[in-house]
């Protein structure tokens, strides 16, 4: 049995930024904690209203930025209440589409497309009912009126939001990769807590060359020189790894955007010369005359990132990467848009289903403002194991922005 701090640099590196909460309870929207570490795996936890925060490539810094959260309120209880069966998912969906589509996801699952469509049309037609309502007046009958027209819009969003979801889960069952369920101590006398399957060349096939080079380097940043080793068992913060899975899902959301737009111009053939040429590339990360993107993001919090650039070039288990380089040849606003998560669904359902995941963590405030650490749960896990949730964490991430653009192609909700 080993501890956090006897591997790697990313865990025993971590320390606590602000002290905040996951979710406050009570609260009238989340709030996240950061964590940081020497390698840059770091991140408040998608936070409300406009929350920035950065990743480094070379000499440049660029925003992570995400649109107003709101509160969550995720049940990780199986919908069978015999518990003769295992949810598919983490998350278990509450309004009434969401949970017809959880009935076709478990029964039927080649319909979803065909019931998500049907939805998708039926709330474009509430909604056009809605904006043809006109504003209200001082009558105290049109202030209701608005009032309901308010509530259906919430309620629109919650299912779309959930709509969502059931899509990404569709294309894990499709992939014939099982989502790892709820974070929970074994039954054996291990009490370790990674019992499912590592799944590693089913997650791997699901990304292009390029794309895994990074989730590679992505990897190593994480495990450190624990990248090639499955088999031993480390006592790690539950908080932490989960911090980790939501940094990953953000940065595999961020992934498969830039490698989208990289494909086609490979297809192309229009893109930027030098791409290939690496130590160029590595020059320019090492040059202090380099100017950033951005000067103005100095003060923004850190975002989990596959470069190791912070401490001076590449670390011995990071390699050069081709769409790496593609990605630092954007000019700031460029990387800057391919750095932000598009809708404010999109953050909420990396909020929920991180809870559902690994549940809702408690922490203590000592009074000089920093995270009382004696009250957090320690999980057993393998680095194998750990392995497997961030590669389905970087999964769930490129799918969510792949069911993101698709549903917003039929109902627009993503803000331009």
């Amino acid at each position: 049995m080993e501890t956090a701090a006897a591997f790697g640099s990313s865990f025993s590196s971590i320390s606590y930024g602000p002290p905040n909460r996951f979710f406050r309870s009570g609260a009238t929207r989340p709030e996240f904690l950061c964590f940081r570490s020497k390698s840059l795996i770091s991140t408040p936890w998608v936070q409300g209203q406009q929350s920035i925060s950065h990743v480094k490539l070379g000499n440049r810094k660029v925003n992570f930025v995400t649109r107003k959260g709101f509160l969550i309120r995720a049940s990780m209880q199986s919908s069978d209440s015999a518990g003769s069966a295992a949810p598919i998912a983490p998350l278990q969906l509450e309004s009434p589409i969401g949970q017809f589509l959880s009935q076709i996801l478990t029964s039927h699952p080649h319909l979803v497309l065909a019931a998500v469509e049907q939805q998708l049309e039926q709330l474009q037609t509430d909604s056009d009912a809605d904006k043809e309502k006109e504003e209200p007046s001082a009558s105290g009958t049109d202030l209701v009126l608005y009032r309901i027209s308010e509530v259906k819009a919430n309620e629109r969003r919650k299912a779309l939001e959930e709509i969502l979801y059931a899509l990404v889960v569709q294309k894990f069952m499709d992939a014939n990769v099982s989502l790892v369920p709820a974070i929970v101590p074994s039954s054996d006398n291990s009490g370790r807590v990674d019992t499912w399957p590592s799944q590693e060349g089913k997650l791997e096939s699901l990304h292009s060359p390029e794309a895994y080079e990074m989730i590679q380097n992505h990897l190593a940043l994480i495990l450190g020189n624990r990248l090639g080793d499955s088999t031993s068992v480390a006592q790690i913060s539950k908080l932490r790894v989960g911090q980790v899975y939501a940094a990953s899902v953000m940065y595999g959301y961020f992934l498969k955007r830039v490698d989208q737009r990289f494909q086609l111009e490979k297809t192309m053939k229009i893109l930027p010369q030098g791409i290939n040429n690496e130590e160029i590339k590595i020059q320019q990360e090492r040059n202090p005359s380099v100017e950033r993107s951005d000067e103005s993001l100095e003060s923004a919090q850190p975002h989990p990132e596959v470069s190791s650039l912070s401490d001076g070039g590449f670390g011995p288990a990071m390699k050069p990467s081709r769409l790496r380089n593609y990605v630092m040849s954007f000019d700031g606003e460029t990387l800057q848009r391919y750095a932000t998560i598009r809708s404010k669904e999109a953050v909420s359902i990396i909020e929920k289903h991180t809870e559902a995941l690994f549940g809702r963590p408690e922490i203590v405030i000592t009074p000089e403002g920093t995270v009382d650490t004696s009250r957090d749960e320690l999980i057993k896990i393998s680095f194998g194991g750990l392995r497997r949730l961030v590669l389905e964490a970087v999964t769930f991430g490129s799918f969510l922005w792949d069911v993101e653009s698709y549903v917003d192609s039929r109902y627009h909700f993503v803000a331009k």
